[in-house]
């Protein structure tokens, strides 16, 4: 096996976790064993801050794909169906004491496969990721039906349940890896599915830590396997499959779309979270060092690799000037390194490739006209670093209307509420937005009025598991979160019964 990243060398990583990464070649979790894949091909991921092989997992493909899904049928018709909502209840908990208990390691196989920094990693996706299992454990005894009044001539008990849809294919994108797995798995098991959990193969390591705990915690052998591997075999092998029931997908919208294409053949069920272009509205007044650290939130959290990242920054005229002075500055002053180290405030992008394009986006904006204010670069380090970027832009600019997933900050004037409304709704996504105003009435009106899954009033990226997710338009299909995921993983039966 080649040599491993030196970030592991770092007096901050865990004997825990280079224990687990220098384990051998990760396999593939199936009916509760740990398999190498059929055709035992192997691939890398790669630690993003240096470049250098993070760990070796084994690769799934259509057979290991087809084996997993028969895996979960014979669970869902098995033990599954026989364990009762309270006991569903008590393993979600259980995941999720267990989460918490090795939180300390996954904070950094977090941080050391994506790039994000442990302040992240230790206050959002591990906490998050516990109290989404903790949430979900909740409702797994309050899946009721209803009695239902009819009115046909006759007399009868009609009511109505909610039964699983079935099978249940989970794909997950590589920003947020743990996090979004649980947004997925912990409504679907809390409503009685299996699980086929394909994470992406550049982020793959918590989510084999995760079936571990997984184990760990109990759940019979198959309600949930882990299959690593690339898109276009396993992920396509997992949505064409004829036996899988439902596919939850997060990513791109050309993935999206090719999944709907797919899962049309045989009518699954299919929810999705895709894309975003979220404006940052500032009204003249805001509190104005508010809005300065909430813009850092928006955009240089998790390195602007987020589907709600404010990447378009709209400002009143009157404060325009101050407010982009201030969020220079503060861009200036982030601290970029390893996301292990703790001193670390933006780490580096996922990978090369990633980089690449978005410095990409970052010199069309140039070539197009804009205004290069700071950043604009490939950071220091052999690492798929890019500095802080703010850049004065205009609405029909690229890197005004395309999503581009980093750390890249369009910014724009306006005058008038209407039209500052109408220029933030124009856009084919709408997952999320920020008003800020110490007007509660014009920041209620504005978020009303725009066409967006969350808007948030001065505030950015705030989260909580009762909040249901997802976009309008072109950023999606469905909710993930809140008791709305509950409506994406039942199917509702009618029942008569005739008591004449």
């Amino acid at each position: 096996m080649e040599d491993l990243t030196s970030t592991l060398e770092l007096p901050s990583v865990l004997p825990s976790v280079r224990d687990f990464i220098r384990g051998g070649t990760k396999k593939l979790l199936i009916h509760g064993r740990w398999v190498p894949s059929k055709a035992e091909r192997t691939f890398s991921t790669l630690d993003p801050a240096t470049g250098e092989p993070l760990a070796f997992l084994y690769e799934a493909d259509e057979g290991d794909v087809d084996e997993a899904v028969r895996s979960a049928r014979r669970a869902l018709e098995g033990p599954w169906s026989r364990i009762s909502p309270a006991e569903r209840g008590r393993l979600l908990w259980k995941l999720a004491d267990l989460i918490e208990e090795n939180a300390d390691e996954l904070c950094q196989l977090e941080s050391l496969d994506t790039g994000k920094p442990l302040t992240e990693t230790s206050v959002a996706d591990i906490p998050l990721t516990v109290e989404q299992f903790r949430y979900f454990a909740g409702w797994a005894t309050k899946l009721t039906g209803d009695v239902l009044p009819v009115s046909f001539p006759g007399s009868y008990l009609a009511y109505t349940r909610r039964e699983p849809v079935g099978v249940v294919g989970a794909i997950v994108p590589w920003n947020f890896p743990l996090l979004i797995s649980s947004w997925k798995l912990a409504p679907a098991l809390a409503c009685g599915n299996t699980v086929v959990l394909k994470p992406s193969e550049i982020t793959p390591l918590t989510a084999i830590r995760l079936g571990e705990l997984i184990q760990e915690a109990g759940f019979p052998p198959g309600v949930v396997n882990i299959v690593p591997g690339y898109g276009p075999r396993a992920g396509s092998a997992l949505v064409r499959h004829p036996d899988v029931d439902k596919i939850t997908f997060t990513g791109s919208n050309r993935v999206g779309k090719e999944i709907v294409r797919a899962a049309g053949d045989d009518f699954k069920r299919v929810t999705l979270e895709l894309g975003g272009k979220s404006p940052n509205i500032v009204f003249p007044d805001a509190d104005l060092e508010a809005v300065a650290g909430g813009v850092m939130m928006s955009i240089f959290f998790n390195q602007g690799e987020v589907c709600s990242a404010g990447s378009r920054m709209y400002v009143h005229r009157d404060v325009y000037e101050d407010v982009l002075e201030a969020v220079v500055e503060k861009a200036k002053s982030i601290r970029q390194g390893p996301g292990v180290d703790w001193m670390t405030q933006m780490g580096p992008l996922v990978s090369r490739q990633h980089m690449e394009r978005v410095l990409g986006y970052i010199q069309r904006g140039i070539d197009e006209g804009a205004k290069l204010l700071t950043g604009g670069e490939k950071g220091e380090g052999q690492g798929y670093f890019v500095k802080p970027t703010v850049m004065e832009a205009e609405d029909e600019m690229t890197i005004a209307r395309e999503e581009i997933f980093g750390p890249v900050l369009a910014v724009m004037p306006f005058e008038e509420l209407s039209d500052v409304v109408k220029r933030a709704n124009a856009t084919k996504y709408g997952l999320a937005a920020g008003v800020w105003t110490r007007d509660l009435k014009k920041g209620i009106q504005v978020a009303h009025a725009l066409r967006a899954g969350t808007v948030w009033v001065n505030g950015y990226n705030l989260m909580d598991p009762t909040s249901p997710w997802g976009g309008f338009k072109e950023s999606g299909w469905g909710r993930e979160k809140g008791k709305e995921a509950l409506e994406h993983f039942t199917e509702v039966k009618s029942i008569w019964l005739n008591i004449q």
